[in-house]
């Protein structure tokens, strides 16, 4: 049986000289359409071989198989996706949403030429930081400030900067390891400072940070840990006796504080987060913070503080290996000009926005879902339960935040079947499963994503 249905294979010259073929080369690339057909015969041959192809076929089917491959071939790597998880930040997800002025910020510098490093009121070459800096100083109340590509860049080069060959002290408790195995000792040992540790990973004092200054001490160095929390027998030096003691003893102080808030969010429930404005007014010469976090903004280093420190900064020769692009800045100015007014970000800003939506509109936006998915309860049941959200991208690690998620069962098909149904739509949709469920978490979910959640379940019903 295996041989017969091996000849069945037809060649791929049969298959070209077809006219919708040759059509379909004259609209694709030829090389891509050989490829689908190579690739669709290929999976005949050993479906046939396995044994998972045991009746005959013809030269349409072939056909239609190398059309999927070809539309899927032709489908972006990096693709968007419907985030159902209920993780605002979600790192494996492209994080934080940017808000609509950022969005037309890249595309008013991406489709045309633009001042990145043109001075328009002098006629002469200017510096791409010059459009964010003055905004940066507004917000934070900073002296000056300077973007890179990301946070991890910025702490490296504000330490070789302040600290290259010298020591930078830091408490033992804060040797944070962040997303993707980066460590804090890593990123200083590359930045040519050298690490001091002092106190013990629960309890650190003052005197730690006084005892261990030498002449060759060249930072006290604080790292926020936004994505870990120890509780218990802990203490930590309040970043005022830290910059007390950085004064006296001449020594600038940094604080790394991750997640970049710069909204108190405490006062709408959240747990407590240091803002960049507090740091900033405590003394701190430099604070280091991400832009694709709590800010809501692209993916981005921003350093903001002393303004002789931040000039040293910018003429460190790193500096041009981290410098951000037209989009980033462009991206960076449309987030950051609606904390002019905290009101405004809340509501402009889609990271605070779904971190503050309310229980009732989460439960009604999940009953109007429900309803939208209707005509599928012959193969799915449907219901609207609470759950809990998570802020994500490494802040907040203990928040958890109440919201209504619509779960998804079937009689005809398993739930692992269904998430991988989802995951594997054209426009992949997200989802977690749990105890038997399927759940599509509304907090993440967008307006838009309504049809196509519907759709997606459509196309795994249809295959039942």
């Amino acid at each position: 049986m295996n041989k017969e249905l091996l000849r069945m294979l037809p060649k791929v010259d049969e298959l070209l000289s077809l006219k919708k073929v040759n059509d379909l080369c004259e609209k694709e690339s030829r090389n891509l359409v050989v490829e689908s057909i190579r690739d669709s015969i290929d999976f005949y041959r050993k479906g046939i071989l396995q044994g998972k192809i045991q009746k005959s076929f013809t030269d349409e089917e072939v056909l239609k198989k190398a059309s999927e491959i070809l539309k899927r071939k032709n489908m972006p790597h990096l693709k968007r996706v419907v985030n159902g998880a209920g993780i605002v930040i979600h790192t494996n997800l492209g994080r934080s949403l940017l808000c609509e002025d950022a969005v037309e910020g890249i595309l008013n510098v991406a489709k045309h030429y633009n001042n990145l490093e043109y001075n328009l009121e002098k006629g002469s070459r200017g510096s791409r930081y010059s459009h964010i800096e003055e905004l940066i100083k507004e917000i934070t109340g900073a002296e000056g400030a300077l973007v890179v590509n990301n946070n991890a860049a910025a702490v490296m080069l504000a330490l070789n900067t302040l600290c290259e060959d010298k020591e930078a002290i830091v408490s033992r408790g804060q040797l944070v390891e962040i997303g993707g195995s980066f460590r804090i000792p890593e990123v200083m040992r590359f930045s040519k400072a050298n690490l001091v540790e002092v106190g013990t990973t629960n309890r650190t004092h003052l005197y730690d940070y006084e005892n261990n200054i030498t002449e060759n001490t060249g930072v006290l160095l604080k790292v926020h840990t936004s994505n870990f929390k120890i509780y218990g027998f802990t203490e930590e030096v309040p970043l005022e006796e830290l910059v007390k003691l950085g004064s006296e003893k001449g020594i600038p102080v940094m604080e790394d504080i991750g997640s970049g808030v710069l909204v108190d969010l405490s006062k709408y429930g959240f747990p407590y987060e240091p803002t960049v404005q507090e740091s900033i007014k405590k003394g701190v010469d430099v604070v280091t913070f991400s832009g694709d976090k709590m800010l809501g903004g692209p993916q981005a280093g921003v350093i903001a503080g002393k303004k002789e420190i931040i000039e040293r900064m910018k003429k460190n020769q790193i500096t041009r290996a981290l410098r951000v692009d037209k989009f980033t800045l462009a991206a960076l100015e449309g987030t950051l000009r609606h904390y002019r007014d905290e009101i405004d970000a809340i509501k402009k800003i889609p990271t605070l926005n779904m971190m503050l939506l309310s229980e009732e509109e989460l439960k009604k936006r999940a009953q109007r879902l429900k309803r939208k998915l209707s005509p599928l309860k012959e193969n799915f049941k449907f219901n609207v339960g609470e759950i809990s959200s998570m802020v994500g991208g490494g802040s907040m690690p203990t928040a958890e935040m109440k919201s209504y998620a619509i779960k998804i069962k079937s009689d005809k098909i398993s739930e692992k079947d269904i998430e991988e149904g989802l995951r594997a739509y054209e426009i992949p949709i997200i989802t977690r499963v749990y105890n038997g469920e399927v759940l599509i978490d509304l907090r993440t979910i967008q307006e838009d994503d309504y049809e196509i959640i519907l759709n997606g379940l459509k196309e795994v019903g249809d295959k039942i």
